[in-house]
């Protein structure tokens, strides 16, 4: 069994662009390897957030980790603050990183640019810290997007700097950037990955988005004039991105969607897409009601840190070990 790591942070709320492009394929991995999927709230602090918020958004997100099939039996969920050898090898990290290789990184060079002088440090060395989450346990594959591709390689580098320079300690993960995901696209914008972050709340359907404000938000998705149900990302993204989500969910053909709407134009397609999400996301949200207060949700959080933390120690110990931080 391989391991697997994957982690999210807890600001804002997961999107159908986070549960078909991602997440739901990656609740396959746990019936086959060893899965971490940790809630990442000290990524979350390299910017400023209000503390009653992080706090909710951390146990909403577990509870929707569970709600769309993540099994605490077959993996281990956990926050990571919970756990403390993710700070301790954040730091080794951060002195096995060169400055140099961190200014390079490009959401370090969109974000501070941004904000002038006032860059917060954690902007900087934030990506040695997912270094950490990810050399932690082990772990074989990373599953992320390619705007991910660049933190991965600055992780490999520094497992495979660390071991050239204390010995092999450290296995040298590989990304996984995904087979069969569904890129789903902002509704209002179908050139532009949906995105939880987006300022336009009509771009994105979130998982906790009722049936009412769904319907809303598909009806005034952007399409074209032709009124032609036709699969063209180039010249019809809008509706190329409703038909993608339509076939995300039902497995049916794109060509198989053409023809069932063959002359029924964008408005009874853009009903029935909606109608279709309201019925996915319907016991995910039933689900997540059940878990978001519960004594559960507080187990499997407990359970899954204590398992994480035992294996994070180990690796941890041999650090110590390797770079003489150690009195035994």
């Amino acid at each position: 069994m391989a391991v697997i790591f994957s982690g999210i942070q807890p600001s804002g709320e997961l999107t159908l662009g986070n549960y078909l492009g991602a997440l739901r394929n990656f609740l396959e991995f746990q019936d086959e390897h060893e899965c971490y999927y940790c809630i990442v709230n000290q990524h979350a602090i390299t910017v400023p957030q209000d503390p009653k918020e992080l706090f909710a958004n951390t146990r909403k997100l577990a509870a929707l980790y569970l709600a769309v099939g993540l099994d605490s039996k077959k993996s281990t969920l956990f926050v990571q603050s919970e756990v403390p050898e993710h700070v301790k090898l954040g730091w080794v990290m951060i002195t096995s990183s060169y400055v140099g290789e961190l200014e390079r990184m490009t959401q370090y060079k969109d974000k501070s640019q941004k904000q002038g002088d006032s860059i917060p440090a954690g902007l900087l060395v934030y990506p040695p810290l997912m270094a950490a989450d990810i050399l932690l346990y082990q772990t074989k594959y990373v599953p992320v997007g390619e705007d991910q591709t660049q933190h991965m390689e600055l992780t490999r580098n520094l497992a495979q700097r660390f071991n050239r320079l204390y010995g092999e300690v450290f296995t040298v993960p590989e990304i996984y950037l995904g087979k069969g995901g569904a890129r789903v696209m902002s509704l209002q914008e179908p050139t532009k990955k949906m995105s939880k972050s987006d300022d336009n709340q009509m771009a994105t359907i979130r998982l906790l988005d009722d049936a009412d404000t769904i319907a809303k938000k598909i009806k005034r998705a952007q399409t074209d004039s032709l009124n032609h149900v036709h699969y063209d990302k180039e010249n019809q993204p809008g509706i190329s991105n409703l038909m993608g989500i339509y076939q995300a969910i039902t497995k049916d053909s794109l060509e198989a969607i053409e023809a069932k709407y063959e002359g029924k134009g964008y408005g009874a397609f853009k009903g029935d897409v909606a109608e279709l999400l309201v019925d996915t996301l319907q016991p995910i949200q039933a689900r997540y009601n059940e878990l978001k207060d519960s004594s559960e949700l507080d187990v499997i959080l407990d359970q899954g840190a204590q398992k994480a933390h035992e294996v994070a120690a180990k690796t941890y110990r041999k650090v110590e070990l390797a770079m003489g931080l150690h009195r035994k």
